[in-house]
């Protein structure tokens, strides 16, 4: 993983967790592991829908077939779907950690220490 990308992450995970400890953040204190997974996969899905974005935008609309508003909104469409079908596959690994994350941060909420090491 790109150092950037793991000190933004890191950035952004300490800041849930200062808020949390703080009051600032509510989290759900009891999560079943099944609404985390699929919150963690959800957001997977968005990320790589984010990453595929660009991929299409240099794609031009053939005019016999289609073209319009009425195509730019289906392709928008296409592409979420193409993350959610990749997310779903394995993706990149994403929700793994995500749903580690997710886990440390509800026990932190809860008052538990220990946890996941993953």
């Amino acid at each position: 993983m790109d150092s950037s990308v793991q000190s933004i992450g890191d950035l952004s995970l300490n800041s849930a967790i200062y808020s949390a400890h703080t009051g600032g953040m509510r989290f759900n204190q009891n999560a079943s592991m099944a609404s985390i997974e699929a919150s963690a996969k959800d957001f997977e899905a968005m990320f790589m829908s984010q990453m595929l974005q660009p991929m299409w935008e240099g794609v031009e609309v053939n005019s016999m077939f289609g073209g319009g508003h009425g195509e730019e909104v289906m392709r928008e469409i296409l592409i979420q779907e193409y993350g959610k079908s990749m997310a779903n596959v394995g993706g990149f690994g994403l929700s793994d950690a995500i749903k580690n994350e997710m886990i440390k941060i509800q026990q932190m909420s809860n008052g538990s220490v220990g946890g996941t090491n993953g």
